[in-house]
């Protein structure tokens, strides 16, 4: 048996769409993030980004358990002194719902070139259109 490495050339890509509706920011988090990365394809090559597009829709209605709403902090910073902005999740789903789930899955790729390429497929909507009809993205449902 012939072992075979994906590079730039081989790679099939599809276009994958997820309704975050009533989903587990995390759960949906891991699954953008396996698609993003290829993982889930057998001919999966660490060094090669053999991943799928991802489209996110209805960002604006993710959900968190817990006390996370009131109490998860994001944060950011300017580079200049006394620079930091703090922002919690409730007022980030409010201003930019989009965002909560960017940062998450882009968190979980791999740091460097190859996971800022791969972050560059996922595309979130705060809504239920999207403006990616023409690449007849396939519904993806979550596992669990």
């Amino acid at each position: 048996m012939k072992t075979t490495m994906a590079n730039a050339n081989t790679v099939e890509r599809k276009w994958y769409i997820i309704d975050a509706k009533e989903q587990r920011l995390g759960r949906l988090s891991t699954e953008a993030a396996t698609l993003l990365r290829g993982k889930h394809k057998p001919s999966f090559t660490p060094h090669v980004d053999c991943g799928d597009y991802v489209i996110v829709i209805n960002a604006e209605a993710i959900e968190l358990t817990g006390k996370k709403w009131a109490q998860k902090t994001y944060y950011r910073h300017s580079q200049y002194p006394g620079g930091l902005t703090a922002i919690i999740a409730n007022d980030m789903n409010k201003k930019h719902p989009e965002r909560m789930i960017e940062m998450a899955v882009k968190g979980m790729l791999p740091k460097g070139r190859l996971g800022r390429q791969m972050g560059k497929k996922l595309f979130v909507y705060a809504g239920e259109k999207h403006p990616h009809q023409a690449q007849q993205p396939e519904t993806y449902t979550l596992k669990g």
